[in-house]
């Protein structure tokens, strides 16, 4: 049984240490920085807050890995939304505040450096703008404004 565990827990360790830092997809955008994670993590929180949005939740495997005895790279999801956005969205697709908050992604890379990347908030919207009110669109572009604002702030 000892020696299971001890081939899991390798391969485990393997696969981690196979996995790639993000590149572009289709729809995304991915902005690898110079910044260590920590510190995107923080700028990335306060260019939300320079930027009339908030952080409605923080997610990330990192600390309980770390707590299980696991390391793995840095990882951390930011859901982004605005209270003034969420009550526009309601009047234009109930079904789209599903999407509500919009995430952004911050990951450590092999390197030591961290990158940021998120789905633009077109993107997200794309499934329900058929059925929506049309502007829907509008409101996605909005986003969209001010999510490239911010990432271009957490960059500095």
């Amino acid at each position: 049984m000892r020696f299971v565990i001890i081939l899991w827990v390798s391969a485990l360790l393997a696969s981690m240490a196979s996995a790639e830092d993000l590149t572009q997809r289709e729809g995304w955008v991915v902005m690898p920085t110079p910044k260590p994670f920590d510190q995107l993590v923080d700028d990335v929180k306060a260019a939300v807050t320079a930027n009339k949005m908030g952080v409605v939740t923080q997610a990330g495997p990192t600390e309980a890995a770390k707590a299980r005895g696991i390391t793995i790279p840095g990882n951390r999801v930011i859901g982004v939304f605005n209270n003034i956005y969420a009550v526009r969205i309601l009047q234009l697709s109930t079904a789209a505040m599903i999407e509500a908050p919009i995430r952004m992604y911050v990951t450590e890379n092999a390197d030591g450096t961290a990158t940021l990347s998120y789905k633009t908030p077109t993107l997200v919207f794309t499934p329900y703008m058929a059925a929506a009110d049309p502007d829907l669109a509008t409101v996605a572009q909005e986003l969209d404004d001010i999510f490239e604002s911010i990432a271009q702030a957490a960059l500095q």
